[in-house]
């Protein structure tokens, strides 16, 4: 028996079998509800949707009822399908317009703007942007409609220009910017946040070698900082790639000339009533998407194994 001190005993001293010291049983009791949560919102969704992905299971009519296996058809079908392609091209140009261009441009440019500057022109341009930011998805939706409408919109009235159908005639450039306008705070914020670990002395010795305000930002902010440049552009493409909010402007019209590809599957899935075809479409989206985190970890990797 160890050793007592006021009547109680003292164990000899073990190491812990984990970092906390809690021991395998209570450490994994402790993450058990969250490992729960987990395979029953996310992990086994996943295997059902690679199953319906398999299968003709439909809405409605026989194969609701007792779907049939169809193995890889789903794949190859979308794969040969115009308007599937039409789809990924247009979601390119969404992610490239919205998330690259857009909004970790404009988020950049905003932050590299403000972050000498204070007082209230700062404090309102971080309130309007976040403003953006912060409002749910449906709201802004409905802004933007009215906005953009034709009869009696906000912009028509500012431009003088009455019965110009936004949305119909121009349907991409007009959820590029809405969209650009949604997730830009995102953007300023990391970038804000960057900014301030790049030292002022780095700045001053490039500005006084004569460095102008191009060079400075390309040989010493942009060297600093793009590690966190990597992260937004990852992260804003994502949450472009898979952004189902412009459905509530155009609803992917007209015609499909802005049916990104989550609006490509609610229309063939919940729409058409063909739910293993779009559980195929939807995991061709998951496969696009590691590609894109791959592809991140690989230059965030690369970087790190730069020497200095």
């Amino acid at each position: 028996m160890g050793p007592r001190w006021r009547g109680w005993s003292v164990a000899p001293a073990t190491s812990p079998t984990d970092a906390a010291g809690l021991g395998r049983g209570r450490a994994v009791a402790f993450a058990l509800p969250a490992l729960v949560l987990i395979g029953v919102f996310l992990v086994f969704p996943a295997i059902w949707t690679v199953y319906l992905g398999l299968t003709d299971y439909r809405l409605t009519g026989p194969a609701a009822a007792d779907p049939r296996l169809v193995g890889a058809g789903n794949y190859t079908t979308a794969l040969g399908d115009g308007r599937f392609r039409d789809s990924v091209w247009l979601t390119v140009q969404f992610v490239l317009g919205s998330a690259i261009i857009g909004q970790a441009g404009l988020g950049f440019a905003l932050a590299w703007i403000m972050r000498d500057r204070r007082g209230p022109v700062r404090r309102l341009v971080e309130a309007l942007v976040l403003l953006s930011w912060i409002l749910p998805g449906s709201v802004v939706a409905f802004l933007w409609i009215a906005l953009l409408d034709r009869d009696g919109g906000t912009l028509n009235a500012l431009l003088g220009t009455p019965g110009a159908a936004w949305l119909l005639d121009h349907p991409m450039p007009s959820i590029i910017v809405f969209n650009t306008w949604r997730g830009t705070a995102f953007s300023m914020m990391l970038y804000s946040a960057a900014l301030e670990n790049v030292p002022p002395s780095h700045l001053e010795t490039a500005r006084l070698a004569g460095a102008s305000a191009f060079q400075q930002l390309r040989d010493v902010v942009l060297p600093r900082i793009k590690g966190h440049v990597l992260t937004n552009v990852l992260l804003t493409s994502l949450w472009t790639f898979n952004d189902f909010t412009p459905f509530l402007l155009t609803a992917g019209g007209p015609e499909g000339r802005s049916e990104i590809l989550p609006v490509y599957v609610y229309n063939v899935a919940l729409r058409d009533g063909q739910l293993g075809f779009g559980a195929a479409v939807s995991f061709l989206i998951l496969v696009i998407n590691l590609v894109f985190a791959l592809a991140y970890l690989r230059l965030l990797r690369d970087r790190r194994e730069v020497p200095g």
